[in-house]
C-alpha cells in the first residue's frame, strides 16, 4: 500500500499562516497531490513554476552566452525571446534544430557569410517606424537600409554561386536556403537612395535643383561675408587687439577684446576673459540672407528625404520581413556559432510516444549500436555547458597573459641588452606557464548518462562536492539545448526525449537546514512541480527531503518519489543523501539508483556515475516494513500540524 494512502481521501494541513497542502488519493494507486489554494490561473502559474525552474538550473546563464554570438543588438533581443520560449511544439523543435544545423553547414562550407558586421538593424527598425508614419527618414537611417538590401543582396549571390557549383548545398543549406531566397531585394531603391545621400551621411547637392540652388546662394552669400569680415579686420588701427571672425547662432561675427572699434556693430555676447563678439552692421543684411538662404536647405533636405519615404512605403511591408528575416538569420547563426565554439553534437529528439520515429531518424553517420536504442536519455561524455565554458575563457585568458609575458620579455631583451639576464625568463614566465598548466589538467570532467526506457525515477546518491547537483543541471540543460535548437555539448552522438516542460527544485541543503520559510519555500516548488508536470515532463529534484530530520526526511522523499513515479512526470531525477531512497527500487521496476563515484585511496570525488549500485554509504537493510514508514509519515505530519499551531 503506498504511504500516502494511511490518509484516506484527503488532509490538509495549515501551515505557514497564509497557504495550505492537500494530500489527496486521487485514484486507486494513489497520488501525493501538493498546491496552493490560492491559484487564478493554472497557465500563469505553470509558466512561474517553469521560469523558476530555468531560472536554478541557470538556463538564463547559458541563453546570454549564446546570445553573445549574434552580430546585432536586435539579433541579440531575439536570441533571448527565442530561448526563453517555453510554448514550442515538437516540431518547432526540429525545425529550430534543422536551421541549426544548416547555418553550421554553411560557416564550415565558407561560402555564404551570414557575418551582419556593418549592418545596423535598430536603424533600419527606426527608419520603417518613420516611414510608417509618414516622416522624412534620417540620412543614416536610409544608408542603413541600402546596407541591409546590399547585404541580402551579397548573400543571395553567394548562395546561388555555391549551389550553382555544388547542388547537393541547397538541401544542406536547407531551411535556410528557402530563408535566404525569400528576401527582398530593391536595387531601384538602393540607387535611390545612393543618388541622394553620401557615405558620410549628408544629403548631396544634386539630390534636387532645388537643393542645388539653395546650397549656392549659402555658398555665395558666406563667401561675401568672410570677404566683409577679412576687411573689416584689416582695417583696425589698434594691432595690439586680437580679432577674428567667429559664428554665432550661425551668423557671422568678429571677436575682439578691444574696447573701442573703428565700424559699428551689435554687442552679442561679452565676457571677461573671452571678449566681445560683435556683429558689424553692414554684415547684419547678408547675415539675415544667409539664414534665409540656410533654411531653404534644410527645407530642400526634408524634400529629398521625404520623396525617399515615399519610395519605402510601396514596399515597407516587404523591407519589414526582410529585417525580420534577417534578425533570424542572426539568431540561426548564433546558436550555430555557439554549437560550434564548444563542440556539441546535433541531438536526436524524439516523442517518447513514438519510439519508431526516433529510430528511423537516427543520423546516418552515426554508429548506433542496438543497445543504445533502449535508452530514453542517452547522453555520452556530456559536458555542463557553463562549467565548459568558464574553463574555456579562463584558458583563453593564461593564454593571453602568457604571450603577453612573453612579449614583454623580449622588448626587455631587444631594449635592455645585457640587463635581460637568463634567469628572468623564470621569473617572468613561470605564473603564466602554471596557470596555463593547472587549467588544461583541470578540464571539466564529462559524464555519461544513459536512462532506460523502462525508467521513471532516477535516485542519485553520493557525497558533498561530489557533482550531484552538476549531473541534475547537465541533464536539464541539455534538454532545453535540445529543444530549443542548440547542440547539446557531448563528444558523441546523443539522444534526448521531447519533454514538454523541464521542472527543477535545486537548492542550498545548508540554508534548507537553517531556514524554515526556505524549506516550506522548496516544498511549494516541489509541490507546483507535482501538481503542473505531465506525462511528457522532466522533472529534476536536488536533495530531496533535505532540511528536516532523517526520518522525516526519508518518509517526505519516499512519498514524493512514488507519486511522481505513479503519475507525475516521465522521468524524474533526484539526488539525495537519504540512502534508505535506494530501497524503492527494489518494491518498484520504475526505480533505478546510480551514485557518484568517489576515490576512497585519494578521498576525493571523481565526478564519475556509477549505475545501479548504491552510494558510498552502505545500506545495512534494503527492506523497511510499511507499517513503519507509514508511522513515520503520518508522524512527521501530525509534527508540521503542531509547528503551525506554535507559529499562530
Amino acid at each position: 500500500m503506498p504511504l500516502w494512502a494511511a490518509f484516506g481521501d484527503s488532509i490538509s494541513i495549515p501551515i505557514f499562516n497564509t497557504k495550505s497542502f492537500a494530500i489527496t488519493n486521487k485514484n486507486r494507486r494513489g497520488r501525493l497531490f501538493c498546491s496552493t489554494v490560492a491559484v487564478s490561473d493554472s497557465d500563469d502559474k505553470k509558466s512561474r513554476v517553469v521560469y523558476e525552474s530555468l531560472r536554478v538550473l541557470e538556463w538564463d546563464k547559458l541563453c546570454h552566452s549564446v546570445s553573445s554570438f549574434a552580430r546585432t543588438s536586435l539579433g541579440r533581443e531575439a536570441t533571448l525571446t527565442q530561448l526563453w520560449s517555453i510554448n514550442q511544439t515538437y516540431q518547432d523543435s526540429l525545425r529550430l534544430l534543422d536551421e541549426t544545423n544548416a547555418a553550421i553547414e554553411m560557416q564550415k562550407h565558407g561560402s555564404c557569410s551570414l557575418d551582419l558586421t556593418g549592418v545596423d538593424l535598430s536603424l533600419v527598425k527606426s527608419a520603417i517606424r518613420e516611414v510608417r508614419r509618414a516622416s522624412p527618414l534620417r540620412p543614416n537611417e536610409a544608408l542603413a537600409v541600402v546596407a541591409l538590401l546590399q547585404f541580402s543582396e551579397t548573400l543571395q549571390l553567394s548562395l546561388r554561386a555555391a549551389i550553382k557549383e555544388d547542388a547537393d548545398l541547397y538541401i544542406r543549406f536547407m531551411p535556410l536556403t528557402q530563408m535566404i531566397m525569400q528576401l527582398f531585394v530593391n536595387r531601384s531603391l538602393i540607387k535611390s537612395i545612393m543618388q541622394v545621400v553620401d557615405e558620410d551621411g549628408s544629403i548631396k547637392d544634386s539630390a534636387s535643383p532645388a537643393l542645388k540652388q539653395s546650397q549656392g546662394q549659402v555658398q555665395m552669400l558666406e563667401r561675401k561675408l568672410y570677404q566683409l569680415m577679412d576687411m573689416l579686420i584689416r582695417n583696425e588701427n589698434n594691432e595690439s587687439s586680437f580679432l577674428e571672425v567667429s559664428s554665432i547662432h550661425g551668423r557671422l561675427c568678429i571677436r575682439t577684446g578691444a574696447d573701442q572699434l573703428s565700424f559699428k556693430g551689435l554687442l552679442l555676447s561679452s565676457s571677461s576673459g573671452i571678449g566681445s563678439v560683435i556683429e558689424p552692421l553692414s554684415a547684419v543684411p547678408l547675415n539675415d540672407e544667409l539664414q534665409q538662404a540656410r533654411a531653404s536647405v534644410t527645407k530642400a533636405e526634408e524634400d529629398v528625404l521625404l520623396a525617399l519615404t515615399e519610395k519605402m512605403q510601396v514596399d515597407l511591408d516587404e523591407i519589414e520581413k526582410m529585417l525580420n528575416g534577417i534578425i533570424q538569420l542572426d539568431v540561426v547563426n548564433a546558436r550555430a556559432t555557439y554549437s560550434l565554439s564548444f563542440g556539441g553534437t546535433s541531438p536526436n529528439i524524439f516523442l517518447p510516444q513514438d519510439m519508431k520515429r526516433s529510430l528511423t531518424h537516427e543520423p546516418v553517420t552515426s554508429k548506433v549500436s542496438s543497445s543504445e536504442r533502449e535508452w530514453t536519455i542517452y547522453l555520452p561524455k556530456a559536458y555542463h555547458p557553463l562549467l565548459l565554458q568558464q574553463h574555456k575563457q579562463k584558458t583563453q585568458q593564461a593564454w593571453k597573459d602568457l604571450e603577453s609575458a612573453n612579449t614583454e620579455l623580449r622588448r626587455r631583451k631587444l631594449y635592455g641588452g645585457n640587463a635581460a639576464r637568463k634567469g628572468e625568463k623564470d621569473t617572468n614566465l613561470s605564473p603564466s606557464e602554471m596557470q596555463v598548466s593547472a587549467l588544461e589538467l583541470a578540464h571539466p570532467v564529462p559524464i555519461d548518462i544513459f536512462i532506460a526506457r523502462k525508467t521513471r525515477v532516477l535516485v542519485i546518491t553520493g557525497p558533498n562536492t561530489g557533482g550531484k547537483t552538476i549531473c541534475l543541471k547537465t541533464v536539464g540543460l541539455a534538454v532545453m539545448m535540445a529543444k530549443s535548437g542548440l547542440h547539446i555539448l557531448s563528444s558523441e552522438y546523443a539522444k534526448v526525449p521531447w519533454f514538454d516542460s523541464v521542472f527543477a527544485d535545486i537548492g542550498d541543503e545548508q540554508s534548507l537546514s537553517q531556514s524554515l520559510s526556505t524549506f516550506s519555500g522548496h516544498l511549494k516548488q516541489i509541490g507546483n512541480i507535482l501538481s503542473q508536470s505531465t506525462s511528457q515532463s522532466l522533472v529534476l529534484l536536488d536533495e530531496i527531503g533535505a532540511g528536516t530530520n532523517p526520518l522525516e526526511g526519508t518518509a517526505l522523499g519516499m512519498s514524493l518519489l512514488e507519486a511522481f513515479a505513479e503519475s507525475g512526470s516521465l522521468l524524474t531525477i533526484a539526488t539525495t543523501h537519504h540512502g534508505e531512497l535506494k530501497t524503492l527500487k527494489y518494491s518498484n521496476d520504475f526505480f533505478e539508483n546510480a551514485c557518484m563515484e568517489f576515490d576512497e585511496v585519494k578521498l576525493k570525488p571523481t565526478y564519475k556515475i556509477l549505475w545501479g549500485v548504491p552510494g558510498y554509504r552502505i545500506i545495512t537493510s534494503i527492506y523497511l516494513m510499511s507499517e513503519v514508514l507509514m508511522s513515520l509519515l503520518i508522524w512527521f505530519f501530525q509534527a508540521l500540524v503542531i509547528t503551525a499551531v506554535s507559529l499562530h
